[in-house]
C-alpha cells in the first residue's frame, strides 16, 4: 500500500502533465497556480523535467513588458496569476513583474484602502492578496508588502467570520460558500508565510479560530468539505477541499498548527481529493466560476465539474505538492 507521500507525488504527476502549461490572456490565477505547482514539483522530484525553459516561453511576453501584462480591466484574480514567478531564481525580470504586480494592490484611495480591493470584502480577495504579497515580501525584503495582506485579512475575519467559525462569501452574500472559505483560509495561510511579530500572533489566532469551525464539517465518510460547508445536502467540493488541505498543511510545515491535531485530518482530506483525481488529471465535482450570489439556494445549485477543469486541477497539484513537502 502506498505511503500519503507516494500517493501525493504520483497525483503531483498526473496533474502536472494536465495543468501549467499555457498562461493566456487574460492572465488568471488558476494558471499561475499551476505553474507554481510544476516549479515545486520540479525541485521536489528530481526524475520530473525542470518546467523553467518551457515557462520561460510561455511566460515571455508578460516578462518582458510587464506593465502591459494587464488590461485595464483586469483585476484581483488576474493579478494572482504571477505567483509562479518567485520561483523562477534569480532573474531580475521575473522579480520585476513580480514587483510591479504587487504594487497594484498597495497603491491606496483617500481613506487608506487598496483601490483593487472589492469593498464589499469578497473572501477571494484574501487569497488574491496573500499570495502575490507575501512573494513580494520574500523577493525583496520588503516587510510593508505582506503587512498590508495581513492587515486585509484580518479585516476581512472583523467582518466576514461568524460565531460558527465560517465565512460569508462576502458582505451583500451572507452565505458559507465552500470555495470561498477556501479562499479565506488560504489567503491567511499565505499571508502567515511570511509574517513576523505581532500581527502573525493575531493572524494565527484568527486563522485557527476559521479552521476549527470548518473542522466540524468536515464529511465524516469522504474526508471533503461541502460546497456549502455548513449543509450536508450540498455536494461535496474539491477546490475548497484543496485550498483548506494546503492551508493545514502550510501550517504544519512551518509551525503554527500541530501536526498531533490536525495531521489526521489532512491526510482525510487529501484522501477524499486523491480518489477523485483520475489518470488524465481531471478531478471531481468542481464547483464552476461563481460570484457573489443573490440567495442560498442559487449556491446550493451551483453547476459542478468533473473531469478536466483548471480551477480543481491547479488547486489539486498545489495540494498534492504540499503534501509531499508536509511529509505526513
Amino acid at each position: 500500500m502506498n505511503s500519503i507521500k507516494d500517493d501525493a507525488l504520483a497525483k503531483a504527476r498526473v496533474l502536472a502533465g494536465a495543468y501549467g502549461h499555457i498562461l493566456e490572456r487574460p492572465v488568471v490565477y488558476t494558471q499561475g497556480v499551476s505553474l507554481t505547482g510544476r516549479l515545486l514539483l520540479s525541485d521536489l522530484d528530481h526524475s520530473y523535467p525542470d518546467p523553467r525553459e518551457e515557462i520561460t516561453r510561455i511566460t515571455s511576453e508578460y516578462v518582458e513588458n510587464p506593465d502591459n501584462a494587464f488590461d485595464a480591466s483586469d483585476g484581483t484574480a488576474n493579478y494572482a496569476g504571477v505567483n509562479w514567478a518567485s520561483l523562477m531564481g534569480d532573474d531580475a525580470r521575473y522579480r520585476h513583474l513580480l514587483i510591479t504586480t504587487a504594487d497594484r494592490f498597495m497603491q491606496l484611495d483617500e481613506d487608506g484602502f487598496p483601490s483593487v480591493l472589492d469593498r464589499d470584502f469578497r473572501v477571494e480577495d484574501m487569497f488574491f492578496a496573500g499570495t502575490v504579497l507575501q512573494r513580494a515580501t520574500h523577493s525583496t525584503g520588503n516587510a510593508r508588502y505582506v503587512q498590508l495582506s495581513g492587515e486585509f485579512v484580518l479585516e476581512c475575519a472583523d467582518r466576514l467570520l461568524q460565531s460558527n467559525g465560517l465565512y460569508w462569501h462576502c458582505l451583500s452574500s451572507p452565505f458559507f460558500w465552500g470555495r470561498g472559505n477556501g479562499f479565506a483560509a488560504l489567503g491567511f495561510a499565505e499571508s502567515l508565510v511570511r509574517c513576523e511579530g505581532g500581527l502573525r500572533t493575531k493572524l494565527i489566532d484568527r486563522h485557527v479560530e476559521h479552521l476549527v469551525g470548518l473542522r466540524e464539517h468536515q464529511d465524516d465518510q469522504s474526508g471533503m468539505w461541502r460546497q456549502v460547508v455548513d449543509r450536508p445536502d450540498s455536494y461535496t467540493e474539491s477546490s475548497s477541499t484543496c485550498m483548506i488541505g494546503i492551508s493545514i498543511a502550510l501550517g504544519i510545515r512551518h509551525g503554527w498548527l500541530s501536526a498531533d491535531e490536525w495531521g489526521e485530518i489532512l491526510a482525510r482530506a487529501w484522501a477524499g481529493v486523491s480518489d477523485g483525481i483520475d489518470e488524465q488529471g481531471g478531478v471531481s465535482r468542481v464547483c464552476v466560476g461563481t460570484g457573489p450570489l443573490d440567495n442560498l439556494n442559487d449556491y446550493l445549485i451551483r453547476d459542478s465539474v468533473t473531469g478536466l477543469d483548471d480551477r480543481g486541477g491547479a488547486m489539486a497539484l498545489w495540494f498534492a505538492v504540499e503534501m509531499v513537502r508536509c511529509g505526513l
